[in-house]
Order: structure tokens, then C-alpha cells, then sequence
């Protein structure tokens, strides 16, 4: 059975690897039995990054090319691919060859079993620090503990979409998009598929610590509210803890008396508190910002140009909700 796909690729500074993805995708495809389509989503490069992404879709009828106005971050690109996508089944996978093209079959014939979303999840993982390696496993199990939607162990973007799944996925119009989170939160029939991730091809990875710690807050805030509910019970601890000292110091002052001393436990005692204030009103400040961004209702991006046809019926490019 003949069967419409899309490959979305959000790409970034990915100059040095660019054609040779282009040349394994274009190889996977020549297998399988789809009307294809490649969408190259260019998010702001500074390189020549959409130069030689412009050059792929001249000689390659399949290639539909996005170039966004500014770097608007990684999930506003994949969102801007999958707005245009229309096609029975998307797979959303990066530039940077750690996710092999070749797998696409596999996904494929997993979603034509009947499932709606098909997770890639890591096995071994090469090219990646020990450090790297064990954060990484600490998040997913943190937002399995956390978060109100858990999301798949070691398991990033790359997946397989059914057009249903893409349907209501394009109805998710937040503004601080965690994907991993709202590919979980839109449910249907999900299963993984594991492999065996590569070392970077070429370049450099765009995601230093950095940008991974908040990447890390984002999908802790955008899906559960523990934080807060911490944040709630280290204040009553602490003003638990405070009332008991308060009773402790006028006990030892009615019974044995007490001369002017206690500087450094008064310190200690005001230091605590302080920083367990603080804490909690840093807490409380990421909610509301993130308040403060949804109520601006802002467009998730602005396409500044486009090769082939990239508008899906019914989509507006500029990132607003369906009619």
C-alpha cells in the first residue's frame, strides 16, 4: 500500500554534515514505498547552513525548505516542520547523523502495526562523557517521579507521528514548548523501538550544559507542579523548625537563664530562612513567567523564506492556531 511520508529536520549551524544526511536520507527513502517528503527547517542559521539546503532542493524535487526569520530555539523549528507536514506519517529527526536515517524503515513498519507514535529510545550511546551519560538518565527518571505525564527513558525527538497524532499535536499552541513532553501528553498507541545512538558526525553540538539545565527546568515546569509543592513544604518545614528553636530558647531562658550570646546560631537561623524564601520565590517566579509568556500570545515563529511547497491546508506558517 502506497503511503505519504514527511521527514521534518530542524537544523542549526549544521553546515559540515548537512549534504551527507542529505545523501543517507535521500538512500532510505529510495527504499521504501512512500510518496516522500524532506522539510529542511533552517533555524536562523549563521553558517551556510540554508546556502547548501537551498542547492539540496534544487536538485531534489522532494526537498520542501524552511528558513526561519531568527533562531526561535529547537522546538519552535520542529513545530514549524510539522505545521507544514502533510503527510499519512511524520518523523522528526535532527541533522547531525547521531540519529541513523536507516532506522526510518523500522519506525515505519511499526506505526503501519497500528501504533500513533514510535519513540526511538537510546541503548548505547557513543560520543557522549560519563557525565553527560548519567544526567541525562537522571532527568527522565526525575520527570518519570515528577511529572503529571511521564516521559519514555532516554528517549529524545526522534519518532514517528501518525497523521492523527500530528493532528492533535498542531492543536498544542504553548508558548514554552518542551516536545518531548507534549509528544507524550497527546497519548494515542506509543511504543519504542531501541538503537544504538552515533557519536556527532561532523560540527559541534549546539547544546552545551547551559542550554540542557534549561531545557531540563522548561520540561519540569511545563508538566508538573512539584517545584511548587516543594517549594510549599520546605516552608512549612522551616517554619516548623523555626517554632521549635523559638520554644527550645525560651525554655532555656526560663529554666537556666541566658547570657547575651547566640550571634552565630541567630545567623545560621536567618540564613536558612532566607535562602528557603528565596527559593521558594525563585520557584514561584518560573511559573509565572511562563504565565507571563502564554498571556502575550505571541506567534511561535515567522518563516522568512521557503523552497517547494511548505504550507499544509488548513496551517498557518506564522505559528497561530488552526481555524
Amino acid at each position: 500500500m502506497t503511503y505519504s511520508l514527511a521527514i521534518v529536520v530542524p537544523a542549526y549551524n549544521e553546515a559540515q554534515v548537512i549534504d551527507d544526511f542529505h545523501a543517507r536520507m535521500g538512500a532510505v527513502l529510495d527504499g521504501l514505498a512512500a510518496a516522500s517528503r524532506i522539510i529542511y527547517v533552517d533555524d536562523g542559521s549563521g553558517d551556510d547552513t540554508w546556502t547548501l539546503i537551498e542547492a539540496i532542493a534544487q536538485r531534489d524535487a522532494r526537498v520542501v525548505a524552511l528558513r526561519l526569520s531568527r533562531n526561535f530555539g529547537k522546538e519552535a523549528a520542529m513545530t514549524a516542520g510539522i505545521d507544514a507536514a502533510d503527510a499519512d506519517a511524520v518523523v522528526v529527526i535532527d541533522a547531525d547523523l547521531q540519529d541513523p536515517p536507516e532506522l526510518i524503515p523500522t519506525l515505519v513498519a511499526r506505526w503501519q502495526e497500528g501504533f500513533d507514535v514510535v519513540y526511538a529510545t537510546r541503548g548505547e550511546r557513543d560520543g557522549e562523557t560519563r557525565f553527560k551519560r548519567f544526567t541525562s538518565a537522571a532527568f527522565y527518571r526525575v520527570m518519570e517521579r515528577v511529572a503529571d505525564t511521564p516521559l519514555p527513558r532516554d528517549t529524545g525527538d526522534f519518532r514517528l507521528l501518525s497523521r492523527r497524532a500530528v493532528e492533535a499535536l498542531g492543536g498544542l499552541r504553548e508558548r514554552q514548548r518542551f516536545m518531548k513532553g507534549l509528544f507524550a501528553w497527546i497519548g494515542y498507541r506509543q511504543t519504542s523501538v531501541v538503537y544504538h545512538r552515533d557519536a556527532r558526525h561532523a560540527g559541534v553540538t549546539k547544546w552545551n550544559y547551559w542550554r540542557l539545565g534549561n531545557l531540563a527546568v522548561e520540561g519540569i515546569t511545563s508538566f508538573s507542579t512539584a517545584p511548587l509543592r516543594i517549594a510549599t513544604w520546605l516552608g512549612v518545614s522551616a517554619a516548623l523548625l523555626a517554632f521549635l528553636y523559638g520554644l527550645w530558647v525560651l525554655l532555656k531562658v526560663w529554666l537556666w537563664g541566658d547570657p547575651v550570646r547566640g550571634y552565630p546560631t541567630l545567623m545560621v537561623v536567618i540564613l536558612f530562612l532566607g535562602g528557603a524564601q528565596l527559593l521558594a520565590l525563585g520557584v514561584i517566579g518560573e511559573y509565572i513567567g511562563r504565565t507571563y509568556a502564554e498571556s502575550k500570545r505571541r506567534p511561535l515563529y515567522y518563516v522568512e523564506s521557503r523552497r517547494g511547497q511548505a504550507r499544509s491546508p488548513g496551517r498557518d506558517p506564522t505559528g497561530q492556531p488552526p481555524a
